[in-house]
């Protein structure tokens, strides 16, 4: 309908008589968007005797076109509604609905009316030529300054680049999960307890992901956001996003219909202007090269409302909150402190106009909260989704071959799978993989330790993400750790205000810990959350450690021998695991965090005797145990310990990663008495990986899945000759006449032989004349199916 009348009016050759008729400055084809975008400041700001005196001009017609509104609608704003903000509402939404001609008209009248409140709002009043060529003197000015943007976002260095080393920013950045939505405590709760492809599920299902390009869309009322917080925890993002904004803006291809200038302000480059206790105005704070000052200071005062004003990580501001809400700052070129200018920019004392876009940790985002003008829409980023970690291994990857394998060990890590919807982690695991790769070391082998990937993490938050702590680093880590024990021995994954501020200080500088609030009947609650349980139980293992004897460490492998109900804790006692890896060690001594390792002994006695008590030979538990050496990867001790199993036999699926674990333990053993693996999906891929330990085992039974023709050759190099075949089962394959002699010969030159089973193509005479002469020639203990 609305756009029908447009072109009516367009029909009716408005655009003459517009052309030369005063309106606020900025282009005059968008004076309805723009009237949609102060609705908010109209309704408030509008007086009555105003009001009275643009309704009369709208109901006369001049330069011959018919009047914009008639009486009976003249009436219904004044008549109908008895207050003036929703008489000024009523005409707003009526005019928005009438189209183009009516808001421009709407906006001439208010130039005229109200000079002082149209020019705060829509810029000074000119005549639509006059604005025009305006536009087009400035416009080389603007496109250069778009190209100094483009020259200075389009790369990126990452933590590790030397001096001179950078990559495009468009080959790391990848599509985050931003929702518009405040989540509740249930749904956080399970979240924070799920792992895997399941953790990622629930997200999606629970999630409607909004995008960049939407952040200024209006919401249900029809308002458009004069400020929009995009908040998200410590490296999940924010400053990336920042910077990608500046980039699309500038390139092109982001809020071109809506911005006309976006100026970016980084806090931390604030930081150090304050610090150096000189005095600034606003241009001087804009991050712009002097010779577009001219062009930023003219889109400042005549098209404020065409202004995004980008200000990146409210939480790193080191001058206090109340400092802001008390400044003197009016205009732009008075010369004040930062942090006054910064209040003013935030809380609408100067600028007014201009939309808001901040960027802060969820610590800090009420804070922000009160000092916004509205409306506000707050926002969060939840890190990558599935698909966005998929997306970014396959742009740092590059190779699909490479990137494929990568995360393909990576997502059978339960643990480091899920920790990678932090794009921080997905940045380590990739670099770690990438490192290995050009080391020309196998694929699988390339992931470390989980708790080394964990501790690579950590040092990366209190390297760049840390600032302002004003506690020693041990000191935070022992808080924090003490917390996460706390909150396991309660299975409690949600904590309090009190209990956190009684174990941790200085909160808003911690970048390990989430905060959120809560509705709780008629007040707020604030709540504190690690990133997920993984971060907790990590922590937790880190507090274990920090401990004077062991007493602790014993109680709690005390609680889980005894107790069932205690599996939470398995996790803690695995990073306890990798806690005690050399390399591990070094890393937490160069953060300055020396553990007291008393509990060494502690912990090894204990896996010990669980083998030699055989307390580990469900399934679960084995391969529990086998992931704790793992996560030691201390050789000599791997070796006592396997050396105590004299038979490790699976019957659960195994990934690539158990393979990989489980080949490490065996390969730390002289000799391998007993390997049984049965419906663990062993396929060719899998095999070649366990290849160097199945050819050790003085009994092997195998269950291979899926093999080929192709993978026969790797099967018998895997079965070697003199040992006890228990079982060869070869499932859900197809293979040859030829496949099936090479198997049959390789299995005759064995000490004994079990059961064997294969699956052919189809029977054939060769075949049945090669299963014929085996059986006759090989005493077969079960016989060969």
């Amino acid at each position: 309908m609305d756009t029908q009348r447009d072109m009516e009016e367009t029909k009716d050759s408005p655009g003459a008589a517009a052309a030369e008729e005063p309106t606020c400055s900025g282009s005059p084809s968008k004076a309805r968007e723009r009237v949609s975008e102060a609705r908010r400041e109209l309704i408030n700001r509008l007086g009555e005797a105003s009001l009275k005196a643009v309704l009369d001009g709208l109901q006369q017609g001049i330069s011959g076109r018919p009047a914009v509104i008639g009486m009976e609608e003249k009436n219904e704003v004044l008549q109908e509604h008895r207050v003036t903000q929703d008489q000024v509402r009523c005409l707003v939404d009526m005019l928005w609905n009438k189209g183009e001609s009516a808001c421009q008209r709407f906006l001439s009248l208010l130039g005229e009316v109200d000079p002082a409140l149209c020019e705060d709002l829509f810029g000074p009043v000119n005549s639509a030529a006059t604005t025009a060529k305006q536009e087009a003197d400035q416009q080389p000015v603007l496109l250069k300054l778009k190209e100094c943007i483009v020259s200075q976002y389009k790369t990126v260095q990452e933590y590790n680049d030397l001096p001179g080393q950078d990559v495009l920013l468009t080959d790391r950045y990848t599509q985050l999960l931003i929702i518009e939505k405040h989540r509740k405590q249930e749904e956080r709760e399970k979240e924070m307890r799920i792992s895997g492809a399941g953790f990622f599920g629930a997200r999606q299902k629970e999630y409607k992901s909004i995008t960049v390009d939407q952040l200024f869309k209006p919401d249900d009322r029809g308002d458009v956001p004069k400020a929009v917080i995009l908040q998200g925890n410590s490296g999940h993002g924010k400053s990336f996003t920042a910077q990608k904004i500046m980039l699309d803006w500038a390139s092109g291809s982001l809020y071109q219909d809506r911005f006309e200038l976006v100026l970016h302000l980084s806090c931390k480059e604030l930081n150090h202007l304050c610090e150096d206790g000189d005095q600034s105005s606003v241009l001087d704070l804009v991050n712009v090269e002097e010779e577009f000052i001219p062009l930023v200071q003219k889109k400042l005062k005549e098209s404020p409302q065409k202004v995004l004003l980008l200000i990146d990580g409210f939480d790193e501001l080191q001058f206090p909150v109340s400092e802001l809400r008390k400044s003197p700052v009016k205009d732009l070129s008075t010369p004040a402190p930062v942090d006054a200018i910064v209040g003013a920019l935030l809380k609408g004392n100067i600028l007014s106009a201009c939309h808001r876009l901040v960027t802060t940790r969820p610590t800090a985002s009420d804070k922000l909260n009160k000092l916004l003008k509205r409306p506000v829409r707050c926002t969060e980023i939840l890190g990558f989704s599935e698909e966005g970690v998929h997306d970014y291994f396959k742009r740092f990857c590059k190779d699909e071959e490479l990137w494929e394998k990568a995360l393909g060990s990576v997502k059978e890590n339960e643990t480091l799978y899920t920790s990678c919807f932090i794009p921080v982690i997905c940045w380590i695991v990739c670099t770690v993989f990438r490192e290995h790769m050009e080391k020309h070391i196998e694929v699988t082998n390339a992931l470390e330790t989980t708790t080394s990937i964990f501790v690579h993490f950590v040092k990366n938050q209190l390297e760049h993400h840390c600032q302002g702590l004003n506690h020693p680093v041990p000191d935070l880590l022992r808080s924090l750790g003490q917390l996460a024990e706390s909150g396991l021995q309660k299975q409690q994954v949600l904590f309090d205000k009190e209990s956190v501020e009684g174990t941790v200080s200085d909160l808003t500088s911690v970048p390990f810990l989430c905060k959120f609030l809560l509705k709780e009947t008629v007040e707020k609650k604030e709540m504190f959350s690690f990133m997920h349980l993984s971060f907790q139980e990590f922590f937790a293992a880190l507090h274990y450690t920090s401990d004077q004897d062991q007493e602790n460490v014993k109680k709690m492998l005390e609680l889980v021998e005894q107790q069932e109900d205690k599996t939470h804790l398995l996790p803690v006692i695995q990073f306890l695991f990798g806690l005690l890896n050399v390399k591990v060690v070094q890393d937490l001594k160069n953060l300055g965090l020396t553990q007291n390792l008393c509990w060494e002994a502690c912990l090894k006695e204990w896996v010990v005797k669980r083998i030699e008590n055989k307390d580990c030979e469900k399934d679960d538990m084995m391969l529990f145990t086998l992931h704790c050496l793992y996560e030691l990867h201390d050789d000599e001790f791997v070796m006592i310990a396997m050396a105590v199993w004299d038979k490790i036999w699976f019957v659960i699926p195994l990934t690539r990663a158990d393979c990989w674990v489980l080949l490490y333990c065996l390969q730390c053993c002289p000799t391998i008495p007993t390997l049984k693996l049965s419906e663990c999906n062993i396929t060719a891929d899998k095999m070649r990986m366990l290849q160097p330990a199945l050819s050790k085992c003085q009994e092997l039974g195998l269950q291979m899945d899926k093999l080929s023709d192709a993978d026969v050759d790797d099967l018998v190099s895997a079965m070697g000759e003199g040992k006890t075949i228990s079982d060869l089962s070869v499932l859900n394959s197809s293979l040859s006449d030829e496949s099936v002699q090479q198997i049959l010969t390789a299995v005759s030159k064995q000490k004994s032989v079990g059961k064997v089973g294969l699956h052919v193509k189809t029977i054939t005479l060769v075949t049945a004349e090669c299963l014929l002469n085996f059986m006759k020639s090989t005493p077969a203990e079960e016989g060969v199916g």
